[in-house]
């Protein structure tokens, strides 16, 4: 990533706030969903429809999510947890899968001291052992960095699949000789990679797809969901305003 791309707000400690009072008058602080997950989705598209590389799709939407993180941090969100590299995306091109290895390196280390001043504390899911040693690297790096930190839990998903999820909590299951009494769907949900956070209040899929790409299958069982046509690098913190003032409007039910 260039330092131009690098030239955002959130890079600015002292910035000014993203959202003016008034505009958070409209945020009912009780409704604030909790933790929200997305799916960045329309990278590549965003690039072809100005005739550039993925590449440069990719890097404006690693952009795009530092400028969430601290969008989500200002409305009260606790947790933000994003699709960032799916167990499918080893299928596509090798070369493309190099630069997503490298902006992922690159981030972690450039966002690193501003996630500490904006009490960012960084986790991960999904299966990091097939992740290159650079890119881990940096991760644990940054997650050492940032592990007092309180305002706003940032969960990567990477190498995530919410099936092979499942799979790997069933493993520790049987690792363990749970006897099947005990095997509640709270036991299931303390083997998942999320359980240190619970599941998603609100999920938002960018890009107008309708599907959610086994993505959290186990957690979003009565998770709200918004769509939206916009492709992810043009997602702003105007969009996931408008997104936490659809989910207040709803009335959860959680299955009752």
């Amino acid at each position: 990533m260039s330092d131009e791309m690098s030239a955002h707000t959130l890079e600015t400690p002292d910035a000014k706030t993203l959202y003016s009072p008034e505009e958070l008058s409209r945020i009912d602080p009780l409704k604030v969903p909790r933790h929200v997950a997305i799916i960045m989705d329309g990278n590549r598209r965003w690039a072809k429809q100005r005739g550039l590389p993925p590449i440069m799709g990719h890097q404006e939407g690693a952009e795009a999510l530092a400028d969430v993180l601290r969008a989500a941090s200002e409305l009260g969100v606790k947790t933000l947890t994003v699709y960032t590299f799916s167990t499918e995306t080893w299928k596509r091109p090798q070369n493309e899968v190099e630069d997503l290895m490298n902006i992922f390196e690159l981030y972690l280390m450039r966002k690193r001291e501003q996630m500490v001043r904006d009490g960012v504390c960084l986790d991960a899911i999904g299966d990091l052992s097939r992740l290159p040693e650079r890119v881990l690297k940096a991760f644990y790096q940054t997650k050492k960095a940032t592990e007092r930190c309180d305002r706003i839990h940032l969960v990567l998903a990477l190498n995530y699949g919410g099936r092979d999820e499942i799979r790997r909590a069933l493993v520790k299951i049987l690792e363990e000789k749970i006897p099947p009494d005990q095997l509640t769907e709270e036991c299931i949900a303390r083997h998942l990679d999320t359980h240190r956070f619970g599941d998603p209040d609100l999920l938002i899929r960018t890009s107008g797809e309708m599907r959610v790409s086994n993505f959290l299958l186990w957690q979003i069982s009565y998770t709200e969901i918004f769509s939206t046509e916009i492709l992810w690098p043009d997602f702003s913190p105007r969009e996931l305003f408008e997104a936490v003032l659809a989910f207040q409007k709803r009335s959860r039910r959680l299955g009752g």
